[in-house]
């Protein structure tokens, strides 16, 4: 079937102010798009959706998705650790969440479950439950023991040779994405972060094998020794990177074509402004987070300037930061880190889409169409798009999964 979209400004993904236009969907893809004054005119069997005026763009891209963080907007749980099948509900259900609230690609950055993620986007590809285009994870994969942090688990052993085995095991899974911990994580174990949890023939290792099975790697690294071993890793994406120096930004900047950057800012703020009750101690992360921020007010404008993709996903599934607030990074993105309102939406959507390879993110013929239509103009006001009631419409593949305009063919208005 054909959907036209008629009366609509259109924003396509990139940094680009929007223009008054049309856009006709058929099948899974955009056909066409048509800046005002061309027109696009409709068959007879064509569904017509007149905007009246609303925005119409990508669908965002998570990209630090934690499916398996059970907490959303929906049910929060004060346990982190969950059984496995209650984690499986969980993440079933935060798939729909993202998607209710416009995100409509998600790349995972580490499950709390093995096998969970994959078996989730089996049944999101076949249309049995709803969700985002989900590239899955497994397991966050870091060495534990006193060096290192509980976020993590290396069921496959260490050194080379385990990781190459790890890496077979994750592929056979149907993981797309495996998440790496080189680095400690101070907001569970003060000043951590400067903990090394790798050595540098297990990365070498990585890069291998990841490449041999076709998986892309994630790195949660802080400093330059860590990102270091997240390149030689060969990672497609690096987290957070709060501490590394200005020699690290010239060397991430020189691989801008190759490397992806998500600061992971969203768990910081939403740390610095829960109020927990008095037996919740969370005085280690709220320190973590605001030194944190402190840091990437600086680096994160350096990294921009330099030219390297930096991307929106900020840890949310915590009780304090749920799933579904996601959309709350742009704004961040905007008061934090001096992104215009269109970059910041430009970081959600095109270059979201670049990371997953996929033809996602932007509003180009051909592309899928994966689309939000928005009451209002978040090009202007990014915060709008925190309200999952101003998205009028939410496509996905050229399915609606929400539509609350009225819809008509030529056939039947005359």
């Amino acid at each position: 079937m054909t959907t036209l979209f008629t009366n609509v400004q259109i924003f396509d993904g990139t940094a680009q102010a929007t223009r008054a236009g049309s856009v006709l969907v058929d099948g899974e893809t955009i056909a066409r798009i048509a800046y005002a004054p061309e027109t696009i005119v409709p068959d007879h069997a064509t569904r017509v959706i007149d905007g009246a005026g609303r925005t119409l763009m990508p669908g965002m891209v998570e990209a630090h998705t934690h499916l398996t963080w059970a907490s959303s907007v929906e049910k929060i749980y004060h346990a982190f650790i969950l059984p496995p099948d209650e984690l499986e509900i969980a993440a079933t259900r935060n798939a729909r969440v993202l998607l209710d609230h416009g995100f409509t690609s998600l790349w995972s950055a580490g499950a709390l479950g093995d096998g969970i993620e994959p078996r989730l986007a089996a049944r999101i590809a076949a249309g049995e439950t709803p969700g985002g285009r989900l590239i899955p994870s497994t397991l966050e994969r870091s060495p534990e023991g006193d060096d290192g942090v509980d976020t993590g688990d290396v069921f496959n052993g260490r050194g080379p040779e385990a990781m190459r085995a790890f890496m077979a095991y994750c592929a056979a899974q149907g993981v797309k994405a495996v998440k790496l911990v080189i680095s400690g994580e101070s907001a569970l174990k003060p000043r951590s972060h400067t903990q090394i949890l790798y050595t540098p023939e297990e990365m070498d290792a990585a890069r291998e094998a990841a490449q041999a099975h076709g998986l892309a790697i994630s790195c949660h690294a802080y400093t330059d020794e860590a990102v270091d071993l997240a390149l030689r890793a060969g990672a497609r994406i690096i987290y957070h990177a709060s501490y590394i120096s200005d020699a690290m930004v010239a060397r991430l900047a020189a691989l801008k074509d190759s490397v992806f950057y998500g600061p992971g800012c969203g768990v910081s703020v939403a740390a610095l402004e829960a109020s927990p009750p008095p037996h919740i101690d969370m005085s280690a992360m709220k320190a973590s987070a605001a030194e944190r921020m402190d840091l990437e007010r600086v680096l994160v404008p350096k990294l921009k300037a330099a030219g390297v993709r930096v991307l929106i996903g900020g840890d949310y599934g915590f009780p304090f930061n749920p799933n579904g607030r996601n959309a709350r990074d742009l704004a961040h993105f905007v008061d934090h880190f001096g992104f215009s309102p269109v970059e910041a939406l430009a970081a959600a959507t095109g270059l979201g889409g670049a990371l997953t390879g996929q033809r996602v993110g932007q509003l180009r013929e051909g592309w899928l169409a994966d689309l939000l239509l928005v009451d209002g103009d978040p090009t202007a006001d990014v915060a709008i798009l925190q309200d999952a009631n101003r998205l009028s419409a939410i496509m996905l593949g050229g399915v609606f999964h929400k539509l609350t305009l009225p819809a008509a063919t030529p056939a039947t208005t005359h």
